[in-house]
């Protein structure tokens, strides 16, 4: 098995519903461990909260999500930023269309001075997201 870079975002209750979110912006298939299914928290009111998400795209994305416990601390959207990156332009401007939908673009998704396309956006959730679409390289 390849040795991988995944992301894995820390969220403080919501992780279902930006795990289903990401579901909805790259297919794939989504598994979601709770607190109560490992017997992790004694706390009654995190049973139900996400101990472990994993989302597997058909595009061999992979993104892992978990809710933080109330005993750790939590600094929503400060400590990650998820790159996409890549040359399937359509695909791409798919993905930033939908990521970027409900949240703040900071960086509109056009021509960089390093040539390629390039957009940077906080999605709705507060998640840091780039996006960069190869331009053509030169001798191309």
């Amino acid at each position: 098995m390849t040795t991988r870079l995944n992301p894995y975002l820390g969220f403080r209750t919501t992780a279902r519903d930006a795990m289903e979110f990401y579901k909805s912006v790259f297919g794939g298939e989504l598994t979601i461990s709770t607190f109560g299914d490992y017997h992790a928290s004694e706390d009654p009111a995190e049973q139900n909260l996400v101990m472990h998400s994993q989302l597997e795209t058909p595009a061999g994305l992979t993104l892992m999500g978990a809710d933080t416990p109330a005993a750790m601390s939590y600094n929503p959207g400060d400590n990650i930023t998820v790159s996409l990156s890549g040359e399937d332009e359509a695909e791409l401007r798919g993905y930033w269309e939908k990521i970027s939908d409900g949240g703040e673009v900071s960086v509109p998704l056009e021509k960089a001075p390093w040539g390629d396309t390039f957009g940077m956006c906080k999605d709705k959730f507060g998640i840091g997201w780039l996006v960069n679409i190869a331009g053509e390289q030169p001798g191309q």
